[in-house]
């Protein structure tokens, strides 16, 4: 069983940059990849970006390219995003997530373990 428990979140203002970490409670080795989702009000449940532990390829979203950058710890079994040039648009409650596998990275089907998510808003 993985858990995993984000922190970081909180209400900026547009341009300006957050971090946000996971934690996770068991050593990442059980995990192929960690990645970040995020949810805005009334849509889906949409994909960040993602970090494999295996070959250390990093994956992220068209609309994130360029200014958020995921790291993680392999050692510390933690994840960070940082987020830059924030905008309005990135308000959402952003979930850390685990996927054993490391199939189908960009779906929430891909993930076997989630955090319970922390809010993001950026204010215009």
């Amino acid at each position: 069983q993985v858990q995993l428990v984000e922190s970081g979140g909180g209400l900026v203002q547009a341009g300006d940059s957050l971090r946000l970490s996971c934690a996770t409670t068991s050593r990442t080795s059980y995990t192929d990849t960690m990645g970040w989702f995020r949810q805005a009000p009334g849509k889906e449940r949409e994909f960040v970006a993602a970090i494999r532990w295996t070959d250390g390829n990093i994956y992220y979203a068209d609309a994130v390219k360029g200014r958020f950058l995921i790291s993680g710890d392999n050692a510390k079994n933690t994840v960070g995003l940082q987020m830059n040039s924030l905008k309005p648009e990135d308000t959402a409650v952003y979930y850390c997530a685990a996927s054993v596998v490391g199939r189908m990275l960009s779906t929430t089907s891909g993930y076997d373990y989630w955090g319970q998510g922390t809010q993001v808003t950026v204010s215009s």
